[in-house]
């Protein structure tokens, strides 16, 4: 295997773009961050990837310890990759991006795929920000059902280890749950519309008895 391109410069901006500064690697973290995938999982949800490039991506990510790859026990058999502690630190580094590119997001064009889950990093991002206004930091988290026309997606907002978010329906009690179309997705994700206004407005329906599903009902 040959080696991978560096920049070759003692700095640590530089030393962080040679392990994650290839095309697609943040978008296998953001995939990842939902829990251990698989090959075909992770192909069909990165659409314009070529199994060449996804291949090689992921070696490379195991290569720099962002990722582990392990085989799953019977009756499952299969291979799933899945993120080390030091591929999850890379959460804020996607929230930060996604902060800063939300700006240029715009107007969904017609070449545009889009996934339910690609909504989860935002949200996740907006509802940190009502539990922080809330004085409640990680303590105004917990498990968040969302329910959108294209389908189901869950966030473990203030979670501090284990996957942040998931496809469909929360796998326990959640301790909020929320109904929105994909039109008030798209505002805050955009930052056209704070989570709060958008309960306030009445275009998304809060229900449970969590602190974060409160503090939402209460902003």
């Amino acid at each position: 295997m040959s080696p991978r391109r560096s920049y070759d410069q003692y700095c640590s901006a530089a030393r962080a773009l040679d392990a994650v500064g290839d095309r697609w690697t943040l978008l296998i973290v953001r995939e990842l961050l939902a829990g251990p995938r698989r090959y075909t999982d992770l192909h069909a949800d990165l659409p314009g990837v070529s199994t060449d490039v996804l291949a090689s991506r992921l070696k490379d990510m195991e290569r720099e310890g962002l990722t582990t790859r392990r085989r799953l026990p019977p009756p499952g058999a299969a291979y799933v990759y899945e993120l080390t502690g030091r591929g999850r630190a890379l959460l804020p580094v996607l929230q930060a991006l996604g902060a800063w590119g939300q700006a240029a997001l715009g107007e969904r064009r017609p070449t545009d795929a889009v996934r339910a889950h690609w909504f989860a990093l935002p949200l996740l991002r907006a509802l940190d920000a009502v539990g922080a206004g809330a004085g409640e930091g990680a303590g105004g988290g917990g498990l968040v059902e969302v329910r959108l026309e294209e389908g189901l997606f869950h966030l473990h907002v203030g979670a501090e280890d284990g996957p942040v978010y998931g496809d469909g329906p929360a796998p326990g009690e959640p301790d909020a749950t929320l109904v929105l179309d994909t039109g008030t997705c798209t505002a805050i994700s955009r930052g056209e519309s704070t989570v709060a206004d958008a309960v306030r407005d009445g275009r998304i329906a809060v229900s449970g008895d969590g602190t974060l599903a409160k503090a939402l009902r209460e902003a």
